[in-house]
Parts: C-alpha cells; structure tokens; sequence
C-alpha cells in the first residue's frame, strides 16, 4: 500500500522519529514521508514510532492510500526528494 506520514513532535524526538521512518519509507520533506509499504512493515513502523514519541505531546498522521493511481502528486517549488522520479 501507499502511505504518506506526517509528524510534529517535540525537538527532543525529531531525530528519532526521522530516523525511524527513513528506515521504511522515502523523507519528501521536513517532517514528511511517502512511499509502498507492506501491512506488516507498517505495522511494525508504526508500534516502534509510538515507542518513541510521547502521546500528550506528540502527533504523527497516516494517511492510507489504498488505490495511488487515485493519487495526483504535484510539487510547486523546489522538490526536495527528487530521486523518487527514477524508481
């Protein structure tokens, strides 16, 4: 499946919470990751994100995307991951 996550915690968690989800999916831009993704792999993402974060403080959104040709991705301004464009 196509996921995008978005994310604002606090500063004191930004690096892990980057670095967690660049395990998994591709970074688009500043607190922003897309890409396929299996059930399981998501599932297993998200279990170690709410390890880290603090729930009170915290957000991270999922968006689930279940059909992505369904999914028009137009970037104005600067792509800042423009490597997706060769997989």
């Amino acid at each position: 499946m196509f996921v995008i996550i978005t994310y604002d915690v606090d500063k004191r968690r930004v690096g892990k919470v980057c670095k967690k989800l660049r395990e998994y999916l591709d970074w688009t831009q500043n607190s922003v990751f897309e890409g396929e993704i299996s059930v399981g792999k998501l599932t297993k993402c998200m279990e170690e994100l709410t390890r880290i974060i603090k729930k009170n403080e915290d957000s991270i959104y999922l968006y689930q995307v279940t059909n992505p040709r369904n999914v028009k991705k137009i970037v104005y301004g600067q792509e800042k991951n423009p490597f997706d464009l060769f997989l």
